[in-house]
């Protein structure tokens, strides 16, 4: 009581920094000590006993540091202060801190990138930010953290950013409780799972392929199956018949002779078909002069898809000589237009499955 208020400051913070954290500090009858709460609280006022606050916050930590002089512990304690804050700040993972009163106490980049929010958000309630709202309620599920003291998660929440990208997240708010299990705020981390979600949803989709190919698998071995009976049936058929070929080769025997005989007439027959197979070349050819000469562009493909015809419409729309053409496989073709996208089109009629196809493609002349 003889010493000044800055001076009994710290005494006070000397004894608490001294004192063990199960000790007590006796003091005189005109001593209360109640504007040092934060160091000692009474554990018996009447004979003025006071037991050590054995945990204070940092912050208070730091004050007692520097009313006691320990310049050295101070200059500690910031830096353990910045070290931790900047640690919030450059996580991955955007995270914000609430305190029991319900204000937003912390934010770090992350989650002022996310949600929009500034320095200016501190020490608001959190109830007036849209964030406790948007993208998921985040009130209700801190009232449950807080009763149930543990984690609350909120699976596949959507977020529709300011450009609208969608993001995928899930949000989990983790209880801060103190070494008496009393609540001292929430945290509340937001993860991007936008790439696990799309991954996700690729999975669903190709195992609901896999079980229609599944499907049609089964189906085809039933096919199968039947037709196995039926070639069986087709292979008795067949040992009939070898019987009935070999009665048969007799009387081709007896035909030979007769076709001998004939061979004459055919060689006959053969200079008839040789003047108009002429004919025929002729015709083709004509027939060639005449695709070549139309004013759209045509294209004959043979059964292995090489360019058998490339007229001279299809050499001015793409600038590719026949001679260039000719021989080559169309699909090989960089002319501008999109031939791949002929390619199923083209198997499907070259099976014979379709007559007539008829596709409008974007190309460059």
């Amino acid at each position: 009581m003889y010493f000044t208020a800055d001076t009994q400051a710290r005494i006070l913070a000397r004894f608490h920094f001294a004192l063990i954290e199960t000790g007590f500090l006796f003091v005189g009858k005109a001593e209360m000590l109640l504007t040092h709460a934060d160091l000692f609280i009474p554990a018996n006022l009447k004979y003025r006993i006071f037991s050590k606050v054995c945990k204070i916050s940092l912050r208070d930590r730091l004050l007692v540091m520097s009313d006691s002089g320990n310049e050295e512990g101070t200059d500690r304690l910031v830096m353990n202060m910045r070290l931790r804050d900047e640690a919030l700040e450059t996580l991955p993972t955007a995270q914000i801190i609430v305190d029991k009163e319900g204000n937003l106490a912390l934010v770090n980049r992350q989650a002022k990138i996310l949600f929009g929010l500034t320095s200016h958000d501190l020490n608001r309630p959190l109830h007036d930010l849209e964030l406790s709202y948007r993208p998921a309620d985040l009130r209700s599920r801190i009232d449950r953290a807080y009763s149930q003291r543990r984690t609350v998660a909120i699976s596949d929440v959507e977020l529709i950013r300011a450009d609208d990208r969608v993001t995928w997240l899930e949000i989990h708010l983790i209880p801060l409780l103190d070494t008496n299990g009393d609540i001292l705020g929430i945290s509340i981390v937001f993860n991007d799972v936008t790439r696990y979600n799309q991954l996700e949803r690729e999975l669903q989709r190709s195992t609901q392929e896999l079980e229609t190919a599944y499907e049609e698998l089964q189906s085809s071995n039933e096919e199968l199956e039947t037709t196995n009976e039926e070639l069986q049936s087709t292979n008795e058929e067949l040992e009939t018949t070898n019987e009935e070929l070999q009665s048969t080769n007799e009387e081709l025997e007896t035909m030979n002779e007769e076709l001998q005989s004939s061979n004459e007439e055919l060689h006959t027959t053969n200079e008839e078909l040789c003047l108009r197979t002429d004919e025929f070349n002729r015709v083709n050819i004509f027939l060639d002069a005449v695709l070549t000469s139309l004013r759209i562009a045509m294209v004959v493909l043979d059964t292995r898809l090489g360019v058998q015809l490339w007229n001279n419409t299809a050499e001015d729309l793409w600038g590719l000589r026949s001679d260039e053409a000719i021989g080559r496989f169309f699909f090989d073709l960089d002319i501008g237009l999109p031939v791949e996208q002929l390619r199923v089109l083209t198997r499907t009629c070259q099976n014979g499955k379709w007559e007539e196809q008829q596709v409008v493609l974007d190309a460059v002349p």
